[in-house]
């Protein structure tokens, strides 16, 4: 796959994102990032799936519902501008939450959930070609490029992990 994207291929709310992912080839960490974020929630012990470290935040089954939600919303992005130039609408992540059923469910269903989703993030970046993963679209009101919108995959995860370890586990 391409190099990093360039700073204008995405706002500055979604800086926070892509300057978390090292320098890697993205499309061998989001395989890594696969395998190590399904061992972790698989791990979690069922008792704690239904947890929050605090009132009105989210579960850990929430949390990995939210990062299964924005992978398929950044890919489906990736998916429109790679073949043309339009704009899409921004999603307001706690509408979806409100209509979620992520604490219903199984810690593990949506953990493979996840899993199938990243499986199916990574074909498509692999599909591309140099053109279409340099095109950009507009989406939330933001030009971003579809390689910039693997980054913010990555990246997004990133932050995930980050604050489910310091605050969850």
């Amino acid at each position: 796959m391409t190099s990093r994207p360039l700073p204008h291929e995405y706002s500055a709310y979604a800086a926070r994102y892509v300057d978390l992912v090292g320098d890697g080839p993205i499309l061998e960490i989001l395989e890594q990032q696969q395998k190590n974020t399904y061992d972790i929630f698989t791990g979690i012990d069922i008792n704690k799936a239904d947890y929050a470290y605090a009132e009105g935040k989210w579960t850990i089954k929430q949390v990995l519902g939210h990062m299964a939600d924005t992978e398929r919303v950044f890919a489906y992005r990736a998916l429109v501008f790679s073949r043309e130039a339009i704009e899409l609408p921004g999603f307001e992540q706690d509408v979806y939450m409100e209509k979620a059923t992520f604490n219903i469910r199984p810690l593990e269903d949506i953990a493979n959930e996840f899993k199938t989703i990243r499986e199916s993030s990574i074909y498509l970046f692999k599909s591309m070609n140099e053109e279409q993963l340099t095109q950009k679209g507009i989406a939330s009101g933001n030009p971003v490029s579809v390689r910039a919108l693997a980054y913010m995959i990555a990246g997004h995860e990133m932050h995930h992990i980050k604050i489910l370890k310091e605050r969850y586990l």
